[in-house]
């Protein structure tokens, strides 16, 4: 099951988030389970926050990972979503059987 992962940025906290960004991103890579990742910026391109799409099992496995995020561990969010989503369109969707 997929589901989207919104995490917001507490305000000025860039320093958290650049001193944790190699461990993020270390530990984004390697759980295997991240369909698409990347920054949420403001309008002059300053990160505010992260979107992650991930496929688990359920809401309990999108709630471990999101709480492990070493970003998540720093203190960095103020606050995170998890939205149960079905790709439509995209290059990872599973083949249609015809």
């Amino acid at each position: 099951m997929y589901f989207i992962i919104v995490a917001r940025d507490k305000p000025d906290s860039l320093s958290i988030r650049m001193d944790n960004r190699p461990a993020h991103l270390d530990y984004v890579s390697s759980r295997g389970c991240v369909t698409l990742a990347g920054p949420l910026l403001t309008e002059d391109a300053k990160p505010q926050g992260s979107l992650l799409i991930i496929e688990v099992a359920d809401r309990a496995a999108a709630a471990e990972f999101a709480a492990g995020d070493p970003y998540a561990q720093a203190g960095l969010f103020a606050g995170v979503e998890i939205t149960p989503w079905t790709p439509t369109l995209g290059p990872w969707m599973p083949a249609q059987e015809t």
